[in-house]
Formats: C-alpha cells, sequence, structure tokens
C-alpha cells in the first residue's frame, strides 16, 4: 500500500507517524510523509522536518518526505493523494473535549469531508 501521511506538528500527528511506521514495517507499505504549516500549532516546517527524520532515523525506516506549500494543506493533501494515487492518507488528530465528543482541526475535518482517497485517523 502506498500511504501518504500528513503532519503538521502537533502531538497527534507524530503519534500518527510513530503508528504509520510501526504499521509499515509489518505490513511493507510504502510511506511519503508530506509536512506542512498548521496555524493550530507554534511551530515552524523546519522544526517538524527535524523531528520527522529523528524519527525515522531512530525507527530505522525508510519514508520520503516533501513540503506542501500554501493556504490550504488540506486541498493540497487531497490533491497529491488523487493525482498520484495513493491508497491512503493518514492523519492525526481529534482530541476529546471536556464533553467527550471528538474535536477535529481544521485541516483534518476538510480532509475527512473532501477526499475521495481512504483517509485514516489517529488519535
Amino acid at each position: 500500500m502506498n500511504v501518504l501521511l500528513g503532519i503538521g506538528g502537533s502531538e497527534l500527528s507524530y503519534h500518527a507517524l510513530d503508528e504509520t511506521i510501526a504499521r509499515a514495517k509489518e505490513t511493507g507499505d510504502e510511506v511519503t510523509i508530506a509536512i506542512f504549516d498548521n496555524e493550530e500549532v507554534d511551530t515552524d516546517a523546519d522544526e517538524v522536518r527535524e523531528r520527522v527524520e529523528s524519527t525515522l532515523s531512530e525507527a530505522d525506516f525508510e519514508a520520503s518526505i516533501r513540503r506542501i506549500e500554501g493556504d490550504s494543506p488540506g486541498s493540497r493533501l487531497i490533491d497529491i493523494a488523487e493525482s498520484e494515487e495513493f491508497d491512503r492518507i493518514v492523519l492525526g488528530g481529534g482530541e476529546r473535549s471536556t464533553l467527550g465528543k471528538i474535536q477535529l482541526g481544521s485541516i483534518v475535518e476538510f480532509v475527512l469531508l473532501n477526499a475521495q482517497t481512504p483517509v485514516t485517523l489517529i488519535r
């Protein structure tokens, strides 16, 4: 399976990275990591890339890394997944509110609602 993993710098996106690497090592999936700016997180793409590269190195796993530019990273993730025929988009997200409801960030919500490619949400 050819997987596109979106990483925006949240702790949940790093958790999705760890889970995706573990699964890919078991199944032989190919992983492409798309790093994007996320206004909901106080970090920049260079810091995110460093952490992703460190995690990949520690896990002894190879994956392609690319940067998504622009104002609509959710739309770009969908475009990439569809034009390059990825089998799945993976994102981390979905924190619980104090009332127990799942709250999605704007990028995750956009991808879930608009992608034709199957989406896996890791919480």
